[in-house]
């Protein structure tokens, strides 16, 4: 039975160019191995866009796993400048978004978030016992990492 009383994790952050800059490097997920602290690598398995398939090298310190994921939303920025990327990771049911929203200074506040709508899986619940100290301890620091990731974001796309 998987966990199921888990609260979504989001961070923030306003960058200084249009949704049409922030989208052109975000839809890439090839890209987060630059930005992300956990993923190191990030392979693609199989076509862009809606439905693609891609695998992570994930790494916190000496840990080293895999994780395969599927993009579920891939909606480029529409007229108003909103747009999302979403992806579903296989091994642990999570869905991890990064939603562009044009702000009131002509740029985009991009919104990163981890949801869990079905749970997260009971071997994922156990290896982060073991390997991560908890839940909430991982939780803590996938907050942390996100606003790590979204800051490198912003520092790409404003260069």
């Amino acid at each position: 039975m998987p966990l199921t009383d888990v609260a979504p994790i989001s961070a923030s952050i306003d960058i200084a160019a249009p949704p049409s800059q922030v989208w052109a490097q975000v839809s890439d997920l090839r890209n987060m191995s630059r930005w992300s602290p956990q993923t190191a690598k990030s392979i693609p398995r199989g076509g862009e866009g809606l439905g693609a398939r891609f695998l992570n090298i994930n790494r916190k310190g000496l840990l080293v796993w895999p994780t395969q994921s599927k993009v579920v939303r891939f909606d480029a920025p529409d007229a108003e400048g909103r747009g999302e990327i979403a992806w579903r990771v296989k091994e642990n049911y999570t869905v991890w978004s990064l939603r562009l929203t044009p702000n009131a200074d002509g740029g985009t506040t991009l919104t990163s978030t981890r949801e869990a709508p079905e749970g997260i899986s009971d071997v994922s619940v156990r290896l982060t016992k073991v390997a991560f100290g908890g839940v909430p301890k991982f939780t803590s620091t996938l907050e942390h990492d996100m606003a790590s990731t979204l800051a490198r974001i912003k520092a790409t796309v404003e260069r």
